[in-house]
């Protein structure tokens, strides 16, 4: 198991961590969800930086790297679906998910055709777009903490910002919506052939299942005992 590899495995905690402290209502837990996700973030960075650095890039980490970062967006969009103060589209968040899980059955794919598909710059921007939104939310998410039951003077601060930006986690969720999708249209039109050749029969497979049984048979006409080497049996003379 090379470092980037515990990394990796340490965001995905670090991703169920942060979705329970933001269900769980709290000033503290909030505050705290909005630095595990800033550090999962940097370590998304991290890990493949010294993948590359110290020339340890693996399949389990070409595989694992994007999935668990599909895990740490699906969990905060979640989290934010289920607070009504923010607003956030749940069919939206289900879109997300859609697209990610598309991809990723793609990647299963090519990995049964013993290939290994990493991220393109698409993808990467895309999850760069959702990291942000998604720490600006956690910001917005906090002011409203902090203007119910922050310090007396700075409450009246606090709701003015949250009132000003109270638009901002539905627009935002709409943008990540749009450059998913964008992305993902954009990585199946990059691997259409792979994904044609996934779903059609193989040429062999055709030819073995137009006959009876799965496989050819070859059929040889009938010869008497004593006929071998094609002898004439009325004529022993002749051939």
């Amino acid at each position: 198991m090379t470092l980037a590899n515990r990394i990796t495995l340490l965001r995905a905690f670090m991703s169920v961590l942060m979705f329970v402290c933001i269900v769980v209502p709290g000033i503290w837990t909030r505050l705290a969800a909005l630095a595990i996700f800033a550090l999962a973030s940097i370590t998304d960075w991290v890990d493949g930086y010294l993948a590359r650095k110290t020339n340890t890039a693996t399949t389990f980490g070409a595989i694992a790297d994007p999935f668990v970062d599909k895990l740490l967006i699906g969990a905060v969009f979640v989290a934010f679906a289920s607070i009504p103060a923010l607003n956030v589209p749940l069919w939206a968040v289900f879109l997300i998910i859609a697209r990610e899980m598309m991809i990723s059955s793609l990647r299963v794919l090519a990995a049964i055709h013993k290939e290994v598909l990493a991220a393109d710059r698409s993808g990467k921007f895309k999850t760069a777009i959702q990291m942000i939104s998604s720490c600006v939310i956690l910001i917005i998410l906090n002011m409203y903490d902090l203007a119910a039951v922050g310090p007396e003077n700075w409450r009246t601060f606090f709701a003015g910002a949250v009132f000003a930006m109270k638009p901002f986690p539905y627009i935002l969720t709409i943008i990540v919506t749009a450059i998913t999708w964008g992305s993902g249209i954009m990585y199946l039109n990059s691997h259409w052939a792979m994904l044609k050749k996934s779903w059609s029969i193989p040429q062999k497979h055709q030819t073995a299942a137009k006959q009876p049984g799965g496989r050819r048979r070859f059929y040889r006409p009938y010869r008497r005992p004593g006929n071998s080497g094609g002898q004439n049996q009325k004529n022993p003379g002749k051939k």
